[in-house]
Order: structure tokens, then sequence, then C-alpha cells
């Protein structure tokens, strides 16, 4: 049973510091915008004018207040209409604003998934070997999906965040620059503090919360282990721990009650504290025959209120954008990868058969990337003719997969070369190359569509008569004809509704349909039942038919028929021949294994 809970089921992008690197980085995903630059710049104009309007709002509202004492009715009437004209174009400018940042950010998101994608798919093996499937994923849906809340929302908050405070300071001066002084010396300094203060509430509420999450995935793992908790008589000891994980609920939920207490009290103590000061110095400043009238001073308290408001909210902006900086530094760390190679080399490779079969390894040698000192193929040498069927041999960890990744191309060779028809390996273009090659895989995980897409994934847009006619070929029409849907039976996810040797069949099925030049086996038939071997043995015997075959398999009695056995241990080709002539080695290799598994069947 897992002993450890787990707080939070998604991964949060890490904030990055903000640096010139970091900002650079960012501003390099603006490229990803100039399709829509000029959507871009008109949700900008909008904003701007939203954003203006917002700042007239408190002048106009001054105004009215002074046109109570010294105004006429016809005076207090047009301020009141231009005011209602302001809610007007403020409200229109903010929903082009916001439309129009919505079109460039889903436009431009899309195209960078897209962009992400096509580089991500086009990335080597080598690359893959090295990262995660869920973190990759997560690529181009957690950071991405931040991203679109950066375009939506944090950028535009920020530049009218800028524009309240310039502007809001700028009109504060103009009206009294001693009020001024005043208010920035304190209301700036509480906002910040409150804003620190309740970063801090909040990091106190996520581990309050990741601590109810592993409480809860106590109550989890326990209920559905309940068998194995009766039968070690472990129920006290579940029950103390998950007391122990309560207590530390309540422990940093009291935690949290003190601070939030004295948030709220630090809250309304200095906010509406300094928002007295200021309306005690403006009331002193017009008392002691200042120029300021009581709707200067009405308009200086709004304009504060708003400039608090804005730096206080900076606090947020920032941390969106120390989000987003190491999003983008997650993606641009994929874009800058470099892809495989799928242009054409040379002009000699248009020609419409890109092989035909003979394959030769010429002392070559190998060590993964990931694992550079150690070697794992050492100068392997062997040449296969067109339409040889060649088994590969060996014990576990031997070298015998890594041999057919280096056929794919997935890797090159550390030393030595590979020449397919003579040619090597380098020469030809990559597609070209896989297009001519397939193989069936010991482990076959299919795509979670119907039967049909699976197998048409051999050869995109064949015929319904190609693809019938693979599956019969497979031996797969049996089953399928069983299934109510027939070719349109859905196969859930990696293939689950189906059994392995039904799965099998449907590999081989798609590996017919492509009609490949060379053919790789990889024990595709080592964790199948008896029925289900000799049918997918059937099927792969018709697969083989005039094809260059290389078959990985652990069962030597499937390989008994081939031209060709080659044995690798430890990365070395040790013995090489027929199944007659490798009987004949004395303590060969072969010849130990072929007598063990006798026994074993025995």
């Amino acid at each position: 049973m897992a002993r450890h809970g787990q707080a939070s089921t998604e991964r949060e992008t890490p904030k990055k510091k903000i640096t010139g690197e970091g900002l650079k980085r960012l501003y390099r995903l603006f490229r990803f915008i100039r399709p829509q630059k000029s959507v871009f710049i008109l949700g900008l104009i909008f904003l701007l004018l939203s954003s203006v309007t917002t700042l007239i709002f408190p002048m106009l509202m001054g105004d009215l207040l002074d046109s109570a004492t010294n105004g006429t009715l016809e005076k207090i009437n047009r301020i009141g209409f231009i005011l209602l004209g302001i809610f007007v174009a403020n409200s229109i400018f903010s929903y082009f604003r916001i439309y129009t940042f919505a079109v460039v950010t889903q436009k431009t998101l899309a195209l960078l998934r897209q962009t992400t994608y096509n580089h991500l798919i086009r990335l080597p093996m080598v690359f893959f070997s090295s990262r995660r499937v869920g973190e990759l994923n997560s690529r181009i849906s957690a950071d991405i999906a931040l991203l679109q809340e950066t375009f939506t929302n944090t950028l535009a908050q920020f530049i009218r965040q800028v524009i309240t405070i310039v502007g809001g300071i700028t009109l504060l001066t103009i009206i009294s620059y001693k009020l001024t002084l005043f208010m920035l010396a304190i209301v700036p300094v509480v906002a910040i503090i409150a804003r620190i203060f309740g970063t801090f509430i909040r990091k106190l509420s996520k581990i309050s919360q990741d601590k109810v999450a592993e409480s809860n995935t106590i109550v989890e793992e326990t209920l559905q282990a309940i068998t194995n908790v009766k039968a070690f008589a472990n129920e006290a000891f579940e029950i103390l721990r998950y007391k122990k994980k309560t207590d530390e609920v309540i422990e940093i939920g009291l935690k949290g009650a003190k601070w939030r207490g004295l948030f709220v009290s630090f809250i309304f103590l200095a906010m509406f504290g300094s928002i007295a000061g200021v309306v005690w110095y403006g009331v002193y400043l017009v008392n002691q025959g200042d120029s300021m009238t009581s709707g200067d001073l009405f308009k200086f308290i709004l304009y504060t209120v708003f400039i608090a408001g804005s730096i206080s909210g900076m606090a947020d902006l920032y941390s969106q954008i120390q989000k987003a900086i190491g999003a983008t530094e997650n993606l641009m760390d994929i874009l800058e990868e470099d892809t495989e190679p799928f242009e054409q080399t040379i002009e000699a490779l248009k020609q419409p058969e890109c092989c035909k079969g003979k394959v030769e390894f010429a002392g070559v040698s190998f060590n993964y990337p990931t694992r550079k000192d150690v070697r794992v193929l050492k100068n392997i040498s062997f040449t296969l003719k067109k339409g040889e069927q060649v088994a590969l041999v060996g014990p576990s960890g031997a070298g015998k997969s890594t041999i057919t990744s280096l056929l794919f191309r997935f890797y090159d060779p550390t030393d030595g070369q590979i020449f397919i028809d003579n040619r090597n390996i380098k020469e030809y273009n990559l597609t070209d190359l896989r297009s001519n090659m397939a193989i069936v895989p010991q482990e076959v995980l299919l795509f979670g569509g119907t039967i049909r897409e699976n197998i048409e994934y051999g050869k995109p847009g064949a015929s319904e008569q190609e693809i019938i006619e693979a599956a019969r070929k497979a031996n797969a029409m049996e089953f399928i004809t069983n299934f109510p849907e027939g070719l349109d039976t859905i196969v859930g996810e990696r293939g689950v509704q189906l059994s392995g040797g039904q799965r099998q069949r449907i590999a081989i099925a798609r590996a017919i349909l492509k009609d490949p030049a060379i053919l790789i086996l990889d024990e595709a038939t080592s964790s199948l039942d008896s029925e289900s071997e000799r049918l997918v043995q059937d099927a792969l015997q018709q697969l083989m038919k005039g094809r260059t075959s290389i078959v990985i398999a652990h069962r030597l009695s499937t390989i008994h028929n081939a031209d060709k056995i080659i044995v690798i241990d430890k990365g070395e080709v040790k013995e090489m021949g027929s199944h007659e002539k490798l009987l004949e080695i004395e303590n060969g290799i072969y010849k130990n294994l072929s007598e063990l598994q006798l026994e074993l069947m025995g």
C-alpha cells in the first residue's frame, strides 16, 4: 500500500525569477501573435480607451460634487449626462477589449499548440528516452493553458494597472502635489504589505488543503485495500495513521485562522486608517486656505483607492508573469531541440522505391546517449539478403532490440555503418526509409479508436477492400466479424477491449497493409497462449513471405525454419548460422538455450 498522499492531482508550473533572459524568451512567444497583429493592436487601443474613461470618472464625480454648492442645474445635468456617456463608452470599450484579446489569444495558442506538437512529434528518440510522457503532455496542456491566462487577462491587466497608477498619480499631482506626496508616503506601502500578508495566508491555506488531500488519500487507500488491512489486523494502525494526519489538519487550520484574524485586523486598521489619514490631511489643507475644494478632495480619495487597488493587484500580476516565464522556458526547451532530418538529402532518393530489403551491419557499436559509459553493441557485423528470414536470439539485455532501433534510425551508431541496398542508411530520407519498414512488437499499443482506424494506420487512406484483405491475411477477420460493429468496433484506450492475441493480429494486419520491404518481429508471440500463438504464427508466416524479416525470439521453437540465426550475447555476435549448424557447436550458446528450453517443456 502506498504510504504517501497525493497532495495535488495537477502539476503546478513553477515560478521563475524574472530576468532579462526570461523576459526575452517570453517576448519570443509574441512571434505567434504576428498573424493577429492588427487585431492585437485594436485590442490595445480599446484597452487604452477603457482605462482613460475609467480615469475620467473620478474627475467628473468631483466636479459633480462641487456643482452642488456653486453650480447651476444645467451644469449638474450636463455632468450627469457626460458620466452616463462615460459609463456606456467604458462598457463598449471593455467588451471589445475582452473580445479582441480573446480572438488573439485563441488563435495564437492554437498556433502555439500546433507548432509545439508538430515539433515534438518530429523529435528523435533520444529526446523521448530522457523525458516522461506526462511531463511532455503537461507542456501542451498546463503550460499553454497558463499562457492563455497570461495573454487573455494578465497582459491586459498589467497594462491597465500601469496606466491607472501613472495616470492616477499624474492627475493627483495636478489636483494637489502636497496631498499626493502625503498619499505616496503611506498608501502604496500599506498596499504592498497587505499583498505580502495575503500571499502568506494563501500559502497556509494551500498547505491546509494539501493536508486534507493526504488524509483523504489514506481513506481511499485503506478502503481499496481493506482485505489486506483486515488480513494483517492493522485496523488500529490505520486509525492511528488517519488520526495523526487529521490532527495535522487541525494544527495548520488553527494556525491559518490566527494569521487570517491578524490579516483582517491589519487590513481594517491600515487601509481604512491610511484613507482616513489622506482625508484628514486633505481637510486640513482645505481648512488652511489651500486651493483645494471639496470636489477636489473627493476626486483625490477616489484616485487614491484606484491606485491602492492597482498597486495591490500588481503582486498577483507579477506572480502570473513569473509562472508565464516558467511555462515559456518549458516550451522553448522543446522548440529549441533539433528535430530529425526528414528532408531529402540526396537527389537520387527521389526514385519510387527507397529500398528493396538487403541489410548490412558493418562494425556497428553503440552507446545510448543517456548511458554513454555503457557499450550496448560491440562491433556487430552481418548481412541479410533480400527476402531472407533472420532470427536474433540471446539473453535479455544482449542488444537485440537495439539492433532494430538502429535499423529504424531511432538512434545512429556510435561507430560503424549500416547499409540498405548497399547505400548508407544515413543517406535515406527518414520518411522514405521508415515507410519501407514495419514492426510487430511484443506489447502492441493500439490507438483508442476503431479496429478499422488501427489497421488503416499502416496505410492512411486505404480502401475498405484493402483493410479487409489485410485483416483476413492476419487471421483477424474471424474475431472481427463476431463483433456487432465489425471493423467499427471501438478497441478502448490502448486496446484494452481486446485480448492479447487479437491485438497482435491487428498489429499484423496493419503491417500487411503497409506492405514493407523489411519486417521486424520483436518477440511477437512470447506472451500468448497456445491457441492465440498458433493463429498469430500462421499470420506471421503470411506476412514474412517475400520480405526481409528480422525475428527477435525467446522461444527457439518458432525460428527453426529461419534462413539464418544470429546469437547475440553482451552486445556481440557470438554465433551465426542455420538451426542445424548452431546445434553442432559444442557448448554453444544456442545449443545450450535450445536444450534448456526442451527440458523446461518436458
